[in-house]
């Protein structure tokens, strides 16, 4: 290796340090950490907009990518039986209960945004694509669980869910050992809900990080625009 090219590579290096320095400083500033605020709102609001409508929660490819695996399987077993009916009517079920849980998640979320730091915001432009969603999945997936999973369970009771699976089953514990050999139908009841809730937390946290991810270039453009 020449010394001129020894030269160029020590001044690209540089470069690149002072660059990532001054991502990090224009990140870190009040300007920054508000666009990073801003993009991540906008994710919940979109989100939970999603969540306020049956049809929009439905048809939300990345919530069905939420679908833990208990709840998998007995959408499986189901069809094996020729219940699809009875499966499209604890997809609506549980998409109808979504609705119900938006007011509960908004400030959960919208407090955790508007608690981030500059320290959060250098995690966030050190960690990349989907760091910032990160955090917030940290900080607020065992709240919002713990805070929507009781209005789900009251939804679904209302709305008869387990009993129109148990007369489907023709009382057979197939539910009970889907749900980790549960024999009680509160024990069923409760499983189920819980399983829901996971898909409606997993699911709101995949449609801000997918808003996240298709803002990246605004965020980077945003920061560096900032004098």
């Amino acid at each position: 290796m020449n010394r001129n090219t020894i030269l160029v590579a020590t001044m690209a290096v540089a470069t690149l340090g002072t660059t990532t320095q001054s991502c990090l400083a224009l990140a870190t500033s009040s300007v920054g950490l508000a666009v990073l605020k801003q993009i991540l709102l906008g994710g919940i609001t979109k989100g939970l907009n999603i969540f306020s409508d049956k049809d929009s929660f439905l048809a939300n490819q990345l919530i069905d990518a939420a679908l833990p695996q208990q709840l998998k399987d007995l959408n499986s077993t189901l069809q094996k039986l020729g219940l699809n009916s009875l499966v499209q009517k604890e997809k609506e079920y549980i998409a109808r209960a979504a609705a119900f849980t938006v007011e509960t998640s908004k400030p959960i979320l919208v407090n955790a945004v508007n608690s981030l730091t500059a320290d959060d915001a250098a995690r966030i432009i050190q960690g990349g694509s989907g760091a910032a969603t990160q955090i917030l999945r940290e900080r607020t997936s065992e709240q919002l669980m713990a805070a929507i999973a009781p209005k789900v369970d009251a939804k679904l009771n209302e709305f008869g869910l387990v009993s129109s699976l148990n007369s489907a089953l023709s009382g057979t514990n197939l539910l009970g050992g889907l749900f980790g050999n549960q024999n009680s139908t509160s024990s069923v009841t409760g499983g189920l809900s819980r399983f829901a809730s996971q898909q409606m937390v997993n699911g709101l946290f995949n449609i801000i990080e997918n808003h996240e991810k298709q803002n990246q270039t605004a965020i980077l453009n945003s920061l560096t625009s900032v004098k």
